[in-house]
């Protein structure tokens, strides 16, 4: 039985089982990318970040149920061993007001962020599909100029000199956007 040589991912690493090499480049190429922004990030980013990951944690959620639960209980008398001093719960309805601004406030921050770097691999989709549909095109031509050289036809004759044309964004976006228009 023989063995293929297994390729390298890069000069140092060999590919993760069942991964092409090519794959595995580019799962490394986005882990670093990611890792650079995080660390480019402003410190109130990080912060917003920060506070919004722990605010969408089970840990918040325990802790604002003993928190408000006691505060409840104290002050409408449950627990008589500690006084109330809110006995009305304005002050934890304030309080709980106060904290929800900021939280949106520090939510909606980290959610621009994201919205960020969405738009840029949005960006960078479209420009990789935008490219495999050139290189298609001009696939297609070449495989249909080397089977009329070889006097081959197909059924699809037609259909391929329809995909040999090469699509315009800017004509797409603009069906797009007369069709939405017209909705």
């Amino acid at each position: 039985m023989s063995q293929q040589p297994r390729m390298a991912a890069s000069p140092t690493k060999t590919p993760a089982e069942g991964l092409s090499p090519a794959l595995t480049r580019n799962i490394d190429a986005i882990m670093a990318r990611r890792q650079e922004a995080a660390r480019s990030a402003s410190l109130e980013e990080r912060a917003a970040a920060a506070i919004s990951k722990f605010a969408g944690s089970m840990l918040f959620v325990y802790i604002h149920l003993v928190f408000f639960g006691l505060w409840i209980g104290i002050n409408l008398g449950w627990l008589p061993i500690i006084p109330a001093w809110d006995p009305s719960l304005v002050v934890l309805a304030m309080e709980a007001s106060v904290e929800a601004i900021f939280l949106s406030t520090f939510v909606l921050i980290n959610q621009n962020r994201m919205a960020a770097e969405d738009n840029i691999r949005a960006d960078l989709d479209l420009q990789v599909s935008l490219l495999n549909e050139h290189e298609t095109t001009r696939l297609i031509g070449l495989v249909t100029a080397i089977a009329h050289k070889l006097d081959i036809r197909t059924e699809s004759d037609q259909e391929l000199e329809e995909l040999k044309r090469d699509v315009s964004p800017e004509a797409v976006m603009d069906r797009i956007a007369d069709a939405e228009a017209s909705s």
